[in-house]
């Protein structure tokens, strides 16, 4: 174990040319980062967890009660032994040839069959009233931290100048509350992490679990190295968007069909805006130019920065299904967001029967940019933010 510290900890990667570990010890009147300090993390992971249940039981529950969002699941479909065997051991989805062949078996009209599959994939979702109180969770959580690290960056100078942070590296003090903050936002990635396994199980599990530890990965490199100043900029912009996400989620599952449909538009903005605008030209551009000629490159410089451009990828991504999402809305001519075709369906339905319906010809389905699809369950005949953001 000593010899894989030493060679994991090594200071020609981690540390700009001349600097060692030594050097960064803490003093009676100065303090650096230490990665032991990340160690609190796991305990105030557990403790946020346990906040989130009594928060969703105590307060977000009684609050969807009080919007009458109801806590029944999706309609359950009828007890059919042989359809559940196809279901079990065989098919979720069943193709029209198997779709006939059980019509004929069982005498039942195709259209009854879909139906009785529909509901079947349907009817371990998670209800309505379940989701609100995870999204109003969150939602607290991240209006919380956003202006808390607002409120701290405010007075930073590095928020105001980029090139301050790298004034003096790696030689810059560790506050109290930029510890705070980041312990905080680590704290609240390990508790997401944890509590994956436990919450709503989308489709998109393995790509959001990726997602967390790389975030994780992130701020914890970040802090190794003591590149807290750049860290605070990245983290207060990645958490600007997502306000206006979960406040979608929370205006959908409760119906308000106007208000979801201008905060997506609102998230929309903000997160092309942010992702696309201000990360490169202010994050990327302190990162990669400003520090290249302040302190120069070194091993651990070129990692952040790989990861940093990786991240922005992903950006460009999700920035690109999201237009294409609003374009789509455009085209069809609705205001609701958002109208989306027939191939863009999950298999996340509608429990109700009224989705054999069509409206206007086309069906009404959501597509999430960012990480999945959803239905239009809750959303009154509209396809909206909400319904978008319900995968996210």
């Amino acid at each position: 174990m000593a010899g894989f510290s030493a060679w994991f900890w090594n200071e020609r990667f981690w540390l700009p040319h001349n600097v060692t570990w030594a050097d960064l010890k803490n003093t009676d009147d100065t303090n650096y980062p230490q990665a032991g300090d990340l160690l609190f993390a796991f305990p105030l992971a557990f403790g946020i967890f346990l906040v989130r249940l009594a928060f969703e039981r105590f307060i977000a529950k009684p609050c969807a009660l009080s919007l009458r969002i109801q806590a029944n699941g999706p309609r359950r479909a009828q007890p059919n032994a042989i359809l559940e065997k196809v279901f079990t051991s065989i098919t979720k989805s069943p193709d029209e040839k198997r779709l006939e062949g059980l019509s004929k078996q069982l005498d039942w009209e195709v259209r009854k069959i879909q139906r009785w599959f529909r509901h079947r994939r349907n009817q371990d979702k998670p209800s309505t009233l379940t989701k609100f109180c995870e999204s109003m969770w969150r939602l607290v959580f991240y209006f919380y931290i956003f202006f808390y690290g607002v409120r701290f960056l405010w007075k930073a100078p590095w928020f105001w100048d980029t090139r301050h942070c790298w004034y003096s590296y790696p030689y810059q003090k560790l506050m109290f509350d930029m510890y705070y903050y980041y312990i905080m936002e680590l704290s609240f990635y390990w508790s997401l992490m944890f509590s994956q396994f436990t919450d709503i199980k989308r489709k998109d599990f393995l790509i959001m679990f990726l997602h967390h530890l790389a975030t994780v990965g992130l701020i914890t490199f970040s802090y190794a190295n003591n590149m807290l100043r750049v860290g605070t900029l990245v983290m207060c912009l990645h958490d600007a968007s997502d306000l206006f996400l979960e406040t979608a989620k929370l205006a959908n599952y409760a119906k308000y069909q106007r208000l979801c449909d201008s905060l997506f538009v609102v998230f929309g903005f903000v997160f092309v805006g942010s992702r696309l605008g201000l990360y490169p030209f202010w994050i990327l551009n302190t990162t990669l130019f400003e520090s290249w000629e302040i302190i120069g490159p070194y091993p651990s410089w070129w990692l952040f920065n790989l990861l940093l451009l990786t991240l922005q990828v992903l950006h460009c991504i999700w920035s690109y299904l999201i237009i294409c999402i609003a374009y789509k809305a455009i085209v069809k001519g609705k205001w609701n967001i958002l109208l989306v075709s027939k191939d863009d369906r999950s298999d996340i339905e509608s429990s109700s029967d009224d989705d054999d319906s069509m409206t206007n010809g086309t069906k009404l389905h959501h597509y999430n940019p960012s990480k999945g699809a959803n239905s239009t369950n809750g959303t009154n005949g509209h396809l909206t933010t909400g319904s978008w953001a319900g995968d996210y």
